[in-house]
């Protein structure tokens, strides 16, 4: 007996606007600062308003250009006539921008032991000041292990201390508190202020 290949099962992506004749509710709003060009394009006046869907893709059509719904859920949906892959275009260029805008939070961990020397913990500190100067969240954190965990107060002294050291560039989120075998703090870079 042959056996039927498989397709693979492929889900559609509904577009994320409807254009032209996907568009079938009785009147839409039109909406657009491109109207008088079209307008000039159609040999029609065409503003603002109200309109029968029909009439609103025949101005479309003659323009070469796409009816678009911008807003499916207002009562009527609101359209516009554009070309539709412009618009697809300009507003992936605009999310992108707004992504590139937004800043992402780098954390730089700095882990200490409750018997730290002092030379280790002022090379540390230098390390941790150079990643608040630069931005960077600091996470210093404690690691105790085996019986280690009988000295907590220790590590606490040596966070705060390491807190105190790096107030001129940061300041922390949270008091030292101990998750697990590890007592953690957090500091933050104080924020640039912008000229």
């Amino acid at each position: 007996m042959a056996r039927r290949s498989r397709k693979p099962f492929v889900r559609k992506t509904e577009p994320e606007f409807r254009t032209n004749r996907e568009i079938r509710v009785p009147k839409v709003r039109l909406v657009g600062d491109n109207l008088e060009a079209i307008s000039a394009d159609i040999g029609e006046t065409v503003e603002l308003g109200m309109y029968s869907t029909g009439i609103v893709l025949q101005w479309a059509e003659k323009a070469g250009l796409d009816l678009v719904e911008i807003s499916p859920k207002a009562v009527p949906p609101v359209c516009k006539i554009i070309d539709y892959n412009k618009f697809l275009y300009l507003k992936k260029k605009k999310e992108k921008e707004i992504k590139a805008k937004t800043s992402k939070t780098v954390i730089k961990e700095i882990r200490f032991g409750p018997n730290t020397d002092d030379h280790d913990f002022e090379f540390k500190l230098r390390h941790a000041k150079k990643f608040l100067e630069e931005g960077a969240k600091v996470k210093a954190y404690v690691h105790f292990r085996g019986r280690t965990i009988v000295f907590k107060d220790r590590g606490e002294l040596l966070l705060l201390k390491f807190i105190n050291e790096l107030e001129l560039v940061g300041a922390a989120e949270n008091l030292p508190k101990l998750e697990g075998r590890r007592m953690i703090a957090i500091i933050a870079p104080h924020k640039k202020k912008k000229n």
